[in-house]
């Protein structure tokens, strides 16, 4: 039993750990990079030129796959073991943070989905029907933009995307709470609730980021057009 307890430990350590040093990093940067498309004069060509910079890393694909697929098959696989042995008390204790935890795993189970369609769509272009069959933006970085606003115009994309951003975002602001709780990081009642009210602000403005760059592949500058500009 010793050992089993253990050996479960190790590995929900782990899964956390995942979700918030290469994933979190890799969310952080993947916003950072979409948001080169919300100038409205040089948005097309800031965005094909980060596209260009990123696959012009050495070894690229030994990098996705060491730092980011590896890590997020593990992530995702232990996060659906985590949900079948879950036994939601919502009904009987509703309190918040129950709540809390089960939308975090309703977001978990969609985030599986979500980011298979996204890699298998954006990375590999391997989904017939769509803008980018055969057409990877990772392997036409000159025609990024172009490629990625032919796919969120598309109503139905551009709702799925939408949910993923929305689901991807409450998963990783809640996710740090429960890694900063769990690893003894925040301590007391007090601190736990303020570091929830940080993770919650830094959720909304991430959300609002992840919009908005999502909206500028359709209309110039986004939802709020060269205001920053």
């Amino acid at each position: 039993m010793a050992i089993r307890l253990s050996r479960t430990f190790i590995l929900r350590k782990l899964h956390q750990l995942s979700g918030i040093v290469p994933l979190g990093a890799f969310l952080l940067e993947h916003f950072y990079t979409n948001s080169k498309a919300v100038n409205p004069t040089t948005g097309v060509r800031d965005f094909n030129e980060a596209v260009a910079t990123l696959q012009g890393i050495p070894y690229i694909l030994l990098v996705e796959i060491t730092f980011i697929f590896i890590p997020l098959l593990y992530h995702a696989i232990y996060g659906l073991v985590i949900t079948w042995e879950a036994r939601p008390n919502n009904l009987a204790y509703p309190y918040p943070r129950n709540w809390f935890y089960t939308i975090q795993r309703i977001t978990g189970m969609i985030l599986f989905f979500f980011i298979a369609f996204h890699v298998l769509n954006m990375r590999f272009g391997v989904i017939p029907g769509l803008e980018t069959y055969g057409r990877a933006v990772a392997h036409h970085p000159d025609e990024a933009f172009a490629i990625v606003s032919g796919e969120f115009n598309k109503t139905w994309i551009f709702i799925v995307y939408l949910i993923g951003i929305v689901s991807t975002v409450w998963h990783f602001a809640n996710g740090i709470w429960l890694f900063l709780v769990d690893w003894g990081i925040t301590i007391g009642a007090r601190a736990q609730r303020l570091t929830g009210y940080a993770c919650i602000a830094f959720g909304v403005a991430l959300l609002a980021v992840g919009i908005n760059a999502l909206a500028a592949f359709i209309k110039p500058g986004g939802i709020w057009g060269g205001l920053f500009y």
